[in-house]
């Protein structure tokens, strides 16, 4: 049975929760809940496992916090021996609007402290990833309180229509391939 490991991004604690810089747990979360898997503290991560049309998914939530997330990674990576394409890692982008979601299937860590950890510690940046927009909506100077902010009340409904399809995203690629999935993905614009 093949395997693939979905990685959402994010910070633990309270602190972080509904923040901009965590919507890869709320993903990964959404993606839990839709199949009635529970997460569980394990090593590094809090996990959760289910079968998706024959395939095993495993779903982690690392708690490194974000800068050291790929330590996390590799780890389930090793143990699971899951190739990196096989890895889907859910992160928020401030270079993407809000209205879209960008599917890839390799790239840079575009400035983002996660991913840069992820491609320091496995040693490539080919693996997939689902870069979910968050716009870059704030004076300058002021980057870090927006990533680490809470969502504004305005945006909570195309946020919460995006976290449903990221849900969809992952069940696609899973389903269909990472390829054709991006050709719908990609060209969606979510309605502000």
């Amino acid at each position: 049975m093949s395997k693939f490991l979905i990685v959402g991004l994010g910070n633990i604690g309270i602190e972080y929760a509904g923040t901009r810089h965590n919507i890869g747990f709320d993903v990964a979360d959404a993606l839990a809940v839709k199949h009635s898997v529970p997460f569980r503290s394990d090593r590094l991560a809090d996990l959760a496992e289910l079968k998706y049309r024959g395939k095993q998914l495993i779903i982690i939530k690392p708690t490194t916090y974000m800068n050291l997330s790929g330590k996390a990674v590799k780890y389930w990576l090793d143990k699971e021996k899951i190739a990196p394409s096989n890895m889907i890692v859910i992160v928020d982008e401030l270079a993407i609007p809000l209205s879209k979601l960008r599917l890839r299937i390799s790239g840079s860590d575009g400035g983002h402290n996660g991913l840069r950890s992820i491609q320091a510690v496995i040693g490539t940046d080919q693996y997939p990833r689902l870069r979910f927009g968050i716009g870059n909506n704030y004076p300058k100077g002021m980057q870090a309180e927006y990533v680490l902010g809470k969502w504004f009340k305005e945006e909570i409904p195309v946020v919460m229509q995006k976290i449903h399809k990221s849900v969809e995203v992952i069940e696609s690629i899973v389903h269909i391939g990472i390829e054709r999935t991006m050709n719908e993905v990609n060209k969606l614009e979510f309605p502000l």
